[in-house]
């Protein structure tokens, strides 16, 4: 039985994923932490279809102190069990018309892409380190890639796709700082998916299929993933035409 904790999961990607743990046995999944920054109907509905398996908290990745009354909340509801699971998934994808030289929100996409990950893991990380799995998934994007920015030049998001690199690179100073103590820090690729902070119906998955794809990513045993930068692996898109390939290899840097 292992407990999980989403950030970010009021909606689009984080919900499917809340859902999809949910949805497995109670011998597989013990508990899901959905977070969320305000009140959202759509989780408070989840959890009392899942009384006592789906817990609703407030958390804020901006804001320290939220962050540690979460942490709080969570090691009270774990009574004396440590977290299994940690997805970093909230994240904001903020765009400049007139590309970098028009980019005013650098600070706001690290204070959420990179400083509110980093705070997330340091302050949950005692309660990781009392868990069984240890796992550690900072949802990025190949957006993120340094080696593939020209031919993704033409969406215009500078300050997401250098806060995500950012990231990537925290996810791998992790990795490397906990792997003796049987960590596996991974910054996982879940695909365009058709939601708010996607594509809409223009992308190439729903949020049901890259969170399935997701999991099945995170749970791999082992540590082979540790300081890795995963593509999820969904059947009929390993060689689909364009720049989204869903493989399972890893993405370039």
């Amino acid at each position: 039985m292992a407990s999980y904790l989403i950030t970010g999961a009021s909606r689009g990607f984080g919900l499917a994923l809340a859902r999809q743990l949910a949805s497995l046995p109670a011998s597989d999944v013990s508990k899901v932490f959905a977070t969320a920054r305000g009140d959202t109907p759509a989780l408070e509905e989840l959890a009392k279809k899942s009384p006592g398996r789906v817990v609703v908290v407030k958390l804020d990745v901006t804001n320290e102190a939220s962050i540690k009354q979460a942490a709080a909340e969570v090691e009270t509801n774990l009574e004396g069990k440590g977290l299994d699971v940690l997805i970093n998934n909230a994240g904001v994808c903020q765009y400049a018309s007139d590309g970098v030289k028009s980019m005013d929100n650098l600070a706001e996409s690290f204070t959420i892409n990179v400083l509110g990950v980093h705070w997330v893991i340091r302050t949950f990380l005692p309660l990781l380190q009392k868990g069984t799995q240890k796992k550690v998934a900072n949802i990025s994007t190949t957006l993120g890639s340094i080696t593939l920015s020209r031919s993704a030049h033409y969406l215009p998001a500078p300050a997401y796709k250098i806060s995500k690199a950012a990231m990537n690179s925290l996810t791998v100073q992790y990795g490397i700082d906990c792997e003796k103590e049987s960590f596996t820090f991974m910054a996982l690729c879940p695909g365009w998916m058709k939601t708010d902070l996607g594509g809409g119906e223009m992308a190439d998955l729903t949020a049901e299929e890259g969170a399935k794809a997701s999991l099945d990513m995170i749970f791999k045993p082992g540590q082979e993933l540790n300081g890795q930068f995963p593509k999820i692996l969904v059947q009929g898109w390993e060689k689909a035409e364009g720049n989204n390939q869903y493989d399972g290899s890893n993405s370039a840097w």
